[in-house]
């Protein structure tokens, strides 16, 4: 997926409404959707630094179907 313009630096966007948080470099085609809706719901938060355990250490869990490319 393409990353959204306000992310465009940002890899891992969290949804603040789940406290999911999605790696868009690799969101699979069907999932696109997910963070189109996210983008419109403006319910969105990018961490800083841009990385996974920055976004864990907020209280955010990975997206379900990519746990296993994250698994350490």
């Amino acid at each position: 997926m393409e990353r959204p313009v306000k992310f465009e630096h940002n890899q891992f966007v969290g949804d603040k409404r789940t406290q999911v948080v999605y790696d868009v470099d690799a969101l699979e085609g069907e999932d696109e959707a997910l963070i189109e809706e996210l983008m419109l719901a403006e319910t969105y938060l990018c961490f800083g630094p841009d990385t996974l355990p920055e976004a864990r250490n907020r209280g955010y869990h990975l997206f379900r179907k990519q746990r296993a490319l994250h698994e350490s």
